[in-house]
């Protein structure tokens, strides 16, 4: 696994199990700082050429480029609160979240952009011991919203939900969010199911959304992940973003455009987190690539 941390440390710890013998990579599920050879690179290359010469059509690109939120409402219409677990392992990553829930902290508000389903929300909510803590879900979807507030945990007072369009180009808020209220804004395989053309637009409202010196928590697709290398013919959308089979977007960042994205934020802090997972019973190798990062708002 590669991790640089520009300020000098590990910003993150991803795990332990080091794979030191490849005689031993069947042993275990999962290995935990993978670096690639020089041949898997290659092969990843080759995989996006492929992909370069089959595109989406024009049509179908404008297609699911002009109306994004259908394909998130038939999702959660289909998948309802099915599809995801809880996110339980944010503790561990981004602990200042669990800081909020202390009796002592005081009056906070978190933020979750792309809140889906509640995963993080609600797991956020059950072991919160601060009663002035307020858990906001912010969500594209409709539907996505109507399911977060059928959870039993919603009506205790702590929870609010809205829909959100993070790059609405108005610059507005959630309904019922002030600007400059949140503390922590979580930001967990969000950014990357907009188009590039929209980064700026969302990161100018999460300014609006943020106090100075809120915490923005970012996690998402790294480039070469292997839900990238196996995208097939006519999958493509630009480079480096592509459309799934369900007609949802994504797109695969680098670091380097991460920190580019977030430029005007201070204490910039990003990792890669490269993982080795393992089918044992059918002997396959899956590399997965996941970008990790916190940063400061003015």
């Amino acid at each position: 696994m590669s991790r640089e941390n520009r300020e000098g440390d590990d910003p993150f710890q991803f795990g332990n199990r080091i794979l030191t013998d490849e005689n031993d990579v069947w042993n275990h599920n999962a290995w935990d700082h993978v670096e690639w050879g020089e041949e898997q690179k290659l092969e990843a290359e080759r995989q996006l050429e492929a992909q370069q010469q089959t595109p989406v059509k024009d049509f179908d690109k404008n297609l699911y480029n002009s109306n994004p939120e259908r394909y998130w409402n038939y999702f959660y219409s289909h998948n309802k609160d099915n599809f995801f677990k809880d996110r339980r392992w944010l503790r561990i990553e981004f602990p200042s979240i669990f800081e909020c829930t202390t009796p002592e902290a005081g009056k906070k508000t978190i933020v979750e952009v792309g809140c889906g389903v509640g995963n993080t929300m609600y797991p956020i909510l059950e072991v919160n011991n601060n009663p002035e803590l307020t858990v906001v879900g912010a969500d594209y979807s409709s539907k996505a919203i109507d399911i977060v507030k059928k959870h039993e945990l919603y009506t205790k007072g702590n929870a609010h939900a809205a829909v959100w369009d993070l790059a609405n180009p108005e610059g507005a808020l959630p309904e019922g969010v002030e600007e400059h209220s949140a503390d922590i804004i979580i930001l967990i395989f969000v950014l990357s199911a907009l188009s590039p053309t929209q980064w700026e637009q969302a990161v100018s409202n999460l300014k609006k959304l943020a106090k100075p010196g809120a915490q923005i928590l970012f996690r998402d697709y790294g480039r070469y992940d292997l839900t990238q290398i196996r995208f097939k013919k006519e999958r493509l959308l630009d480079e480096n973003f592509y459309i799934r089979g369900d007609g949802t977007r994504v797109y695969f960042f680098t670091e380097e455009e991460v920190l580019q994205i977030f430029k005007d934020f201070k204490e910039p802090r990003i990792a890669t987190d490269r993982r080795l997972i393992v089918n044992r019973k059918r002997r396959i190798k899956m590399y997965r690539v996941w970008l990790q990062g916190t940063f400061v708002c003015p």
